[in-house]
């Protein structure tokens, strides 16, 4: 399967001997998830509300991101999230408190560090589960921005209409590094309102994409094209949690892992490399709270001491445009919306 799409829609054909691969695996991870699942340490700060059965509840982890926090908020707001939960990650940069002073978060801690809470896997489960089953939710991260097709003009209960009628319980989104252009910052950067005005660029293909008995995968981008990163990009931020979801071993492959094959895609702008990403690229490699002891942030770091800048920019990076753009390039699909009542 390539990515971005040639077709503008990705080719998704596996063997009957294939989807029995995938069953038995959802089967065995399953019983192993079951058999070790524990409870997590982890409490709210200030009252909860539970859920209304018209809410459209977002569920995000942050540490120290409030650079991003408030085009965060707008965004989703505008795409029609009516509920945020949200555990912070002992932030120490006012995070915190601005998510305590907004009416529709709740704000939630935990003692355990994101690396021991199996990079925050356990902490969303306990989440959907206090939340409650059986309803849909988005599921990111706060230097993660959704989009897909029309998404300014069809909010996400649109969105969750055109995947029930197609009998989907989730959507698929590979994560797109987004970074400015050196020569741009250079030239000096007024406040931008919105992630992309300053990190404007994504790479056009540098992607490598397979299908996997455990669901699609994609890899590559910019950290992988210049720093030789392994990291899956897929997500499935738009997912149906029901008793029979697990995440697993990895975020990114959710159990059932016959839900992972969707046809429809939309995408997430990855604002890891914003007007502050030298600070959070120091702060993640000291931390070492993601994968490997933050292995590919030493990297980056290395470069940072050597250069004085990480500059991802190469012939083929596109400027981005809009949600149409990504359509037209293949990053992401069209979507059938049911006609509105």
């Amino acid at each position: 399967m390539k990515y971005p799409f040639p077709s503008g829609a990705p080719d998704l054909a596996r063997s009957f001997l294939d989807r029995l691969r995938t069953a038995y695996d959802t089967f065995r991870v399953t019983r192993r998830e079951r058999r070790n699942r524990a409870d997590v340490n982890i409490s709210p700060v200030g009252k909860i509300r539970p859920l209304g059965t018209t809410d459209v509840p977002l569920v995000f982890v942050t540490h120290n991101d409030i650079a991003l926090l408030k085009a965060f908020l707008q965004h989703y707001r505008q795409l029609g999230v009516t509920r945020f939960i949200c555990v912070d990650d002992v932030s120490t940069d006012g995070t915190r408190e601005a998510l305590l002073n907004e009416p529709d978060i709740d704000v939630w801690t935990s003692p355990v560090r994101y690396g021991r809470a199996r990079r925050g896997r356990n902490w969303r489960e306990r989440l959907f589960s206090e939340y409650g089953s059986n309803r849909w939710y988005l599921n990111v991260d706060s230097d993660e921005f959704l989009v897909y097709d029309d998404c300014f003009g069809r909010p996400l209960p649109s969105l969750i209409r055109a995947l029930e009628a197609a009998n989907l319980r989730r959507m698929a989104a590979p994560m797109l590094d987004m970074y400015p252009k050196l020569s741009e910052v250079a030239g000096g950067q007024s406040f931008v309102d919105r992630p992309w005005q300053f990190s404007r660029y994504l790479d056009g293909n540098s992607y490598v994409s397979t299908l996997t008995k455990r669901g699609i995968s994609i890899k590559g981008g910019p950290r992988g094209r210049k720093f030789s990163e392994d990291n899956e990009l897929i997500k499935y931020p738009v997912i149906y949690w029901d008793k029979r979801c697990f995440f697993g071993s990895s975020p990114h492959q959710p159990l059932p892992y016959q839900r992972n094959f969707p046809s429809v895609w939309g995408a997430i702008l990855h604002f890891k490399f914003f007007t502050n990403y030298k600070i959070k690229i120091t702060e993640a490699a000291e931390g070492k709270q993601h994968y490997n002891s933050s292995e590919h942030y030493q990297k980056m770091m290395d470069v940072l001491h050597r250069e004085g800048e990480i500059d991802f920019s190469y012939d083929q990076s596109i400027r981005y445009e809009g949600p149409q753009q990504l359509i037209d390039r293949g990053f992401m699909t069209k979507i059938d919306f049911p006609q509105e009542r």
